[in-house]
């Protein structure tokens, strides 16, 4: 035998080894976690301190305008449809801006709410009121502007397809705390899915059962999982037993950890065509709580969308993320201005981002769930007027953008991070992407720098290869 043969007989072993590993290994923690049941060893760099338990995540889908929301700068309503300083143009990139543009202060009044004093504009009265329980991050930057790959940054860490998300990441460190729900639900308003599409919830090259599974808050919640008509419940519980009994063979001889999730799915959805039709209908809600949220039972809406994300992670679905679409207000027409589509916007989502807020911290569960707000990237301080349009809106902008987060251990009533007089660049705080990642990572009891995933023999982590994300532990409580 010479060396390359000897070579490709180290890597058939080799390999043969490593598909025993995740088949018997990784597959069956996997089952486990689907089905509620513990395991004798842990998924790596699990810590015990972990502050939250669940997640919210809230993504505005387009990105909404700080300058109008939670950046206030006189400044710029003092140079409103001045020309543009030249330092800020020079060497920057715009979607779509083209020439020198205008500076553009905000039309809406801003005022300060809360023993916290942050500023909040008018278009989120309701919000306003419970300021003082969140922390606003408003030195973020990303190093993408464009949708797209800003929101594949963002959630998987990479801005090219094929990554994990974020709640995948989550869920394949921490698994789940009930057997009959997925551990990890989407849900998508405003008519669209974000600019990434379902890449945003993929398990990537994690194992496909920590994929997200997405939901409807109106008609059936999950679409080709009840059984089809003449299919009786014993019916459809001794086809998966047949169905079980082959794929179990084939995990014996293939050692496939995908075979895993295949029987882990097919038994998860059989218990979801009973658990999720409760907690997915909100008749059990009193009016009270209805009226709170602004909720409608059998309606589609951002509002029905959030008291429904409370019901689920009641229950014990780890990471709730809801998507709404149409913020991306350029200011091309009446359909995605700054004085007409704004507010329709702001209308949506006002009312029940505070009584999710709300509604957690009377529950007792606003300790142990991290709600996060933000959109993937920032808007300019200048007008856009693409192709002389007269309307109001502002181009993409990568260097800087406001965000909040609140409850599982995050300090409440504070702001972190600050931008120029103009809303341009951070000055104060600056805070990237990753230090986001690394942050929502260690709240959840996971080291984000040992917590890895082999593939493609590297040892694949949600905040990159290098160590630039660092805990944002001043926001911590």
């Amino acid at each position: 035998m010479d060396a390359r043969q000897r070579q490709e007989r180290v890597e058939q072993v080799g390999s043969r080894t490593r598909r025993y590993f995740l088949g018997a290994g990784m597959g069956a923690m996997a089952l486990a976690a689907i089905e509620g049941r513990s395991v004798a060893s842990e998924p790596p760099a699990v810590a015990r301190s972990a502050r939250a338990k669940r997640v919210i995540y809230l993504h505005m889908a387009g990105s909404p305008p700080q300058h109008e929301l939670f950046d206030w700068k006189p400044k710029l309503v003092e140079y409103n449809m001045k020309e543009c300083p030249a330092e800020l143009l020079k060497g920057q990139r715009f979607a779509f801006i083209k020439g020198t543009p205008k500076l553009l202060g905000t039309p809406y009044r801003f005022a300060q709410h809360g023993q916290s004093g942050a500023w909040i504009s008018e278009l989120l009265p309701e919000f306003s009121q419970v300021a003082d329980e969140v922390t606003f991050l408003k030195g973020m930057w990303t190093d993408q502007f464009n949708h797209a790959p800003a929101e594949l940054l963002l959630f998987s860490g990479a801005s090219r397809f094929g990554n994990p998300g974020l709640g995948s990441w989550i869920t394949y460190g921490l698994g789940s705390e009930n057997a009959d729900l997925p551990s990890y639900v989407v849900m998508v308003t405003g008519g669209s899915d974000p600019s990434a599409g379902k890449a945003l919830w993929s398990s990537g090259f994690l194992p496909s059962v920590y994929q997200g599974v997405q939901c409807r808050s109106g008609g059936e919640p999950i679409l080709f999982a009840n059984d089809p008509p003449g299919v009786t419940r014993q019916a459809r519980r001794r086809s998966l037993d047949a169905i079980r009994e082959i794929n179990e063979r084939e995990l014996e001889l293939f050692g496939d950890p995908e075979t895993t999730t295949r029987i882990s799915q097919y038994e998860l959805a059989y218990r979801m065509q009973v658990s999720v039709p409760d907690v997915m209908s909100l008749a059990g809600e009193d009016q009270e709580t209805l009226d709170l949220y602004g909720a409608k039972p059998g309606a589609a809406s951002f509002a029905n969308n959030c008291l429904l994300a409370r019901r689920l992670v009641e229950r014990g679905v780890r990471f709730v993320q809801l998507f709404d679409w149409g913020w991306d207000i350029h200011g091309t027409s009446a359909l995605d201005d700054i004085m007409g589509a704004l507010p329709k916007k702001c209308r949506d989502v006002d009312r029940p981002l505070a009584a999710l807020l709300i509604d957690l911290k009377r529950r007792g569960m606003l300790d142990e769930t991290l709600v996060i707000w933000s959109g993937e990237f920032g808007r300019t301080s200048m007008n856009e007027a693409r192709g002389g349009s007269t309307f109001l809106g502002r181009d993409h902008h990568p260097h800087s953008f406001s965000m909040w987060m609140a409850g599982g251990g995050i300090k409440p009533g504070m702001t972190y991070g600050a931008t120029d007089e103009l809303g341009y660049f951070p000055v104060e705080n600056k805070t990237s992407v990753r230090d986001l990642q690394a942050t929502i990572l260690h709240l959840m009891g996971l080291d984000p720098y040992a917590f890895h995933f082999r593939y493609q023999g590297l040892r694949q982590r949600l905040i990159g290869p290098s160590d630039e994300g660092q805990i944002i532990r001043s926001i911590l409580a």
